[in-house]
């Protein structure tokens, strides 16, 4: 199982790496961070297969994606 690292206060909230997610184990938090953006969460990690699209897809870099 992969799990991926989002840096909340540099992920504005696009939601590029929840469409492309091939898998759907991502999605928007509920919350915010710092700058008022909701930012990317692993809902499902144990559908990760640690593609790494999120993170290339990611304009801002905020994603890394460990396995």
């Amino acid at each position: 199982m992969a799990m991926i690292k989002v840096e909340t206060d540099c992920c504005k909230g696009c939601g590029i790496c929840v469409e492309n997610c091939p898998r759907g184990c991502l999605e928007l938090s509920g919350d915010f961070n710092s700058f008022g953006n909701y930012y990317c969460v692993q809902s499902e990690p144990e559908k990760c297969i640690g593609c790494k699209i999120c993170g290339i897809m990611c304009p801002d870099s905020a994603i890394s994606v460990f396995k």
